[in-house]
């Protein structure tokens, strides 16, 4: 589970729950719910930008939902994100490897210094 998405219309801070794609061959605009993976030549949009959504003078508006909400997170992610905190907590065990490179300790004056 990833930070939420924002809706990419320049100044809006809500969270996006559609995904914005064209079609350029057939002039078409396609609006869907919003795209497992952020692309970078699609736009996610907010509830108020998708319904407010119109396309220029030639192209149409395929939309794929009757209406877009904020997702609820689903126990893939919860339990994703537990694992994560669970991993990030667990303590190494795993020596530092040595390649036969001189060791080095920090030594602490007043001045960070690196001793070999």
């Amino acid at each position: 589970m990833g930070l939420q998405r924002r809706c990419s219309r320049a100044g809006c801070p809500n969270p996006a729950v559609a995904t914005l794609t064209y079609v350029y061959a057939d002039s078409v605009a396609v609006l869907g719910p919003l795209a497992t993976y952020a692309e970078p030549h699609a736009y996610d949009l907010c509830s108020a930008h998708a319904e407010r959504l119109s396309a220029p003078q030639g192209w149409s508006v395929v939309r794929l939902a009757p209406e877009f909400v904020e997702p609820e997170p689903t126990h893939d992610d919860l339990v994703a994100l537990a694992e994560a905190v669970r991993e990030a907590g667990r303590p190494t065990t795993e020596a530092p490897q040595q390649d036969g490179g001189p060791v080095l300790r920090l030594v602490r004056d007043d001045s960070a210094t690196v001793v070999p």
